[in-house]
C-alpha cells in the first residue's frame, strides 16, 4: 500500500495586535532624535522666554513658595507664611517643588517659574514617548507639537499654579500605563501599574481629586488590552490602587498624626483637617457647588454653574467650547473625537491586545471623563483647569491620525483624515472671528488650508496620486494646528499675574472678567486660592499689568506708601509682623517684606484664628501690627453674618489707634496688656 503525502495547504497568518514599527535604520535614528530634539527645544523656548515678565505671578501661590524655601516645615506642609499660621488650599506637591528650587538657587521670580515651565518640556516628551511606542515616531511628534502648541499648556506651564505638575504627573501615569499594556511579562506589567498609581498618588498631593479623575480611563484601558491573564490584570489594578493609597496617603496621615497645635491650619477646611479639604472644598463641593471653608460656591453670581466666562460659563456640553474655555483648549477637539471614533472603528476587529486601540481607549476616556466632568460641575470652575485635556487631545490625534493614515487605501482612512483636518480648520475659523480684529485674514487662510490638505488626501489614495495624499496630511495638519499655535504664541509673549490668568492676544476672551485685560473690584466670589484680591493697598505684586494680567484694587499702592509700609513690616521683630484679612493680602504683604503675615480667615473665611487667640497672639507680643480691609477671608462671610475676621477687626478697632500708611489703615498692636 502506497501513502500520498500531500503538502499542508498554507496558513493564513492570524491578525495580531498592532506594535511599533521594528528599530528603523541609523540614520532615521538619527533624523527622528534630531527632530524631536528640535521639538523639545521650541517647547523650552516658548515656555521660557521672557518668564519672569510675570514677576511672581500667582501671589498666593509665591508666598507659599518663598516660605518654603526658608523654612522645612513652611515646605512640608505648604504653609503661606514662615510661622506656619495657616497653609494654602491645595496639598503641597508643588509646592514642594518651587520651594526646593528657592531654596537652592535663591528665591526669584526665575526660581519660582522655570521648574513650571520645564515640567511644560517634560510633560510633551512624555507625550512623544507614549504615542510613539505605540505608533511611530512621526506621530509621537505631531502629538507633542499638539500639546506644546495649546494655549491652556502655554499660560500653566509659566505660571505658578499647581496645574503644571499635576499635568506632568497624570501623563506620566498614561506612560507608564502604556508600558504596562505593552509587556507579556507579568512582573514587569506590575511594576508598571505600581509606578502608574505612585504618580497618581503624588497627582493626589497635588490637587487633590482632579489628580484621579484619569483612573477609570486608565483602569479600563489596562483590563481591556493588558497581555496577561484577566485574573492576572485584575490583581495588577489592586497593585495600583494599593499605590494610590501609599503615595497619596502618607501625607495625609503624617498631618492626621501630627498635633494640631504645633502645625499650621490646614486652608479651605472647616475643621482644620486634611480629609475635610478633600471631600469637601476641593471634592464634593467643586462637583455640587458647595466650597466649604465658609464660602459658597456660588454666593456672589460669579462661580460654579451660573458664572460669566471669567469662571468658567454656564454648565453643559458646550462649556468647554465657550468663549474663554474654547480659546484655552478647544482649538483641535473636534478634531481628537474625530481622531478617536474612526480610529476605533479602524481597529475595530484588530486583537483585543491591539496597543492602537488601547492608547484610543486611554486618552479618550481621560478625555471624556474629565471633559464631561468639567462641563457639568456646578461648583467653582476656572478656564485654564482644561490644560488637564491637553495631553488628552494631543494623544488622540497622534494615535488616531495613524491609525486612520494605516487603512488610508481605504474610505474610511480617507474619510477620517478628511474631516479631522475639516474639522480643525472649521472650529479654528469660528474661534479666529470671536476676536475679529486679530490677524483678520488669518482664519480664511487656514481654513483654505485645511480644505485642500482634505481634497488631496480623499484624492491621494493609490496610484500615482499617492504623494498627494503625503502633500495633502502635511498641508491639513499645519493648517489645522497654526490657529492654536497662533494663540499659544501669543500666551506665551503676555505677562500674566493676579489668580485667574487666561490665555490668547488682546480681545480674545469677549467679556472681560477676573483675567484677560481687566481685572473686577470688590468682592466677587471666590474660588480655590484663584480669585482677585480687593485690598486697600497690596504692596508687593511684582507682576505687571497688561493682557492676561489680573488687574484691580489692590495691585499697587505706590512705591513711596510701599516702601514705608514694607520697612515698618521688615522692622517689627514679632513672629508674625502683621496680621490681614485674608491670604491674597497677606502674600503680596510677604513677598513685599520677607516676613511672615498672619492670614486672618484664609482664602475661604477659614475659622481661624478665633478671636480669643487672636487676642492672645497679641497679648503674648506675636502680632505687631493689623492691617485692615484685606480680603480673601472678608469680613462679612457668605451668609452675610459676622465672620470671625469681623470679629477681630472690630476688637481692634474699639481698642487700637489707628495710623494711616499711603493707602492702608495700620494698627499698632504692641504694647497690649489686656
Amino acid at each position: 500500500m502506497t501513502a500520498v503525502l500531500h503538502p499542508a495547504p498554507p496558513q493564513r497568518p492570524a491578525p495580531t495586535a498592532h506594535r511599533a514599527e521594528p528599530s528603523p535604520s541609523w540614520f532615521r535614528t538619527r533624523r527622528t532624535g534630531l527632530a524631536l530634539t528640535i521639538l523639545l527645544a521650541a517647547t523650552a523656548v516658548l515656555y521660557l522666554w521672557n518668564l519672569t515678565a510675570s514677576g511672581y505671578a500667582n501671589t498666593f501661590y509665591a508666598a507659599a513658595a518663598q516660605a518654603g524655601s526658608q523654612n522645612w516645615k513652611a515646605w512640608f506642609f505648604g504653609s503661606l507664611d514662615t510661622s506656619n499660621f495657616i497653609t494654602v488650599d491645595k496639598p503641597p506637591a508643588s509646592l514642594w517643588v518651587m520651594g526646593l528650587s528657592g531654596r537652592i538657587f535663591g528665591f526669584s521670580s526665575a526660581s519660582l517659574l522655570v521648574p513650571q515651565a520645564l515640567m511644560g518640556v517634560g510633560s510633551v516628551a512624555l507625550v512623544y514617548a507614549a504615542v510613539k511606542r505605540v505608533a511611530t515616531p512621526a506621530a509621537g511628534l505631531v502629538a507633542g507639537a499638539v500639546l506644546a502648541a495649546t494655549p491652556a499648556a502655554a499660560l500653566m506651564f509659566k505660571f505658578d499654579n499647581p496645574d503644571a505638575l499635576l499635568v506632568l504627573l497624570m501623563t506620566l501615569a498614561g506612560y507608564f500605563v502604556i508600558r504596562a499594556m505593552s509587556t507579556a511579562v507579568g512582573r514587569r506589567a506590575a511594576m508598571w501599574v505600581a509606578l502608574a498609581g505612585v504618580a497618581l498618588g503624588f497627582a493626589f498631593l497635588t490637587k487633590m481629586l482632579q489628580g484621579l479623575m484619569v483612573l477609570p480611563a486608565f483602569g479600563a484601558a489596562y483590563l481591556i488590552a493588558g497581555q496577561v491573564r484577566l485574573r492576572t490584570r485584575l490583581f495588577h489594578l489592586v497593585i495600583g490602587a494599593a499605590s494610590v493609597v501609599i503615595s497619596a496617603g502618607w501625607w495625609v496621615w503624617a498631618v492626621w498624626l501630627w498635633p494640631a497645635d504645633s502645625r499650621p491650619y490646614i486652608g479651605g477646611s472647616t475643621n482644620n483637617s486634611v480629609m475635610d479639604l478633600v471631600l469637601g472644598y476641593n471634592g464634593l463641593g467643586r462637583l455640587f457647588g458647595k466650597t466649604g471653608g465658609g464660602m459658597s460656591g456660588g454666593s456672589s453670581g460669579m462661580a460654579g454653574g451660573s458664572a460669566g466666562s471669567s469662571f468658567g460659563g454656564s454648565a453643559g456640553l458646550d462649556r468647554l467650547f465657550g468663549s474663554e474655555m474654547g480659546i484655552q483648549i478647544s482649538w483641535l477637539i473636534p478634531a481628537a473625537l474625530i481622531a478617536l471614533v474612526f480610529g476605533l472603528l479602524a481597529r475595530g476587529r484588530a486583537p483585543r491586545t491591539d496597543l492602537l486601540r488601547a492608547s484610543l481607549i486611554l486618552w479618550g476616556g481621560w478625555f471624556l471623563v474629565t471633559g464631561l466632568i468639567f462641563s457639568y460641575m456646578s461648583g467653582t470652575i476656572h478656564p485654564y483647569y482644561t490644560v488637564a485635556l491637553a495631553p488628552t487631545v494631543a494623544g488622540m490625534i497622534g494615535v488616531g491620525g495613524y491609525a486612520l493614515w494605516l487603512v488610508r487605501a481605504r474610505w474610511i482612512g480617507r474619510c477620517g483624515l478628511a474631516a479631522m483636518m475639516l474639522a480643525a480648520g472649521i472650529w479654528s475659523w469660528v474661534l479666529l472671528h470671536r476676536n475679529a480684529e486679530w490677524l483678520p485674514m488669518l482664519k480664511w487662510i487656514l481654513l483654505a488650508g485645511t480644505v485642500v490638505g482634505a481634497i488631496l488626501v480623499l484624492v491621494g489614495a493609490k496610484g500615482r496620486f499617492r504623494k498627494l495624499a503625503v502633500a495633502g496630511l502635511i498641508i491639513g495638519s499645519l493648517a489645522g494646528i497654526t490657529g492654536s499655535a497662533s494663540y499659544t504664541i501669543a500666551t506665551a509673549a503676555t505677562a500674566h499675574g493676579g489668580s485667574i490668568p487666561t490665555a490668547g492676544p488682546t480681545g480674545a476672551v469677549s467679556d472681560s472678567g477676573m483675567g484677560g485685560g481687566g481685572g473686577m473690584g470688590g468682592d466677587q466670589g471666590q474660588g480655590d486660592g484663584e480669585a482677585l484680591p480687593n485690598s486697600d493697598d497690596a504692596s508687593s505684586n511684582p507682576t505687571a499689568s497688561g493682557p492676561g494680567t489680573t488687574s484691580g484694587p489692590g495691585t499697587s499702592s505706590g512705591s513711596e506708601s510701599t516702601s514705608e509700609l514694607t520697612a515698618m513690616l521688615v522692622n517689627a521683630g514679632t513672629t508674625w509682623s502683621a496680621a490681614t484679612n485674608g491670604s491674597q493680602s497677606a502674600a503680596t504683604y510677604e513677598l513685599a517684606s520677607d516676613t511672615a503675615v498672619m492670614a486672618i480667615g484664609g482664602w475661604s473665611s477659614d475659622p481661624a484664628p478665633t478671636l480669643d487667640q487672636f487676642i492672645e497672639y497679641v497679648a503674648d507680643g506675636e502680632i505687631h501690627y493689623y492691617i485692615a480691609s484685606g480680603q480673601g477671608g472678608s469680613p462679612k462671610d457668605s451668609q452675610g453674618g459676622d465672620s470671625t475676621s469681623s470679629a477681630i477687626q472690630e476688637w481692634v478697632e474699639a481698642n487700637f489707634s489707628s495710623t494711616t500708611v499711603g493707602n492702608s489703615t495700620i494698627y499698632d498692636l504692641s504694647g497690649y496688656v489686656g
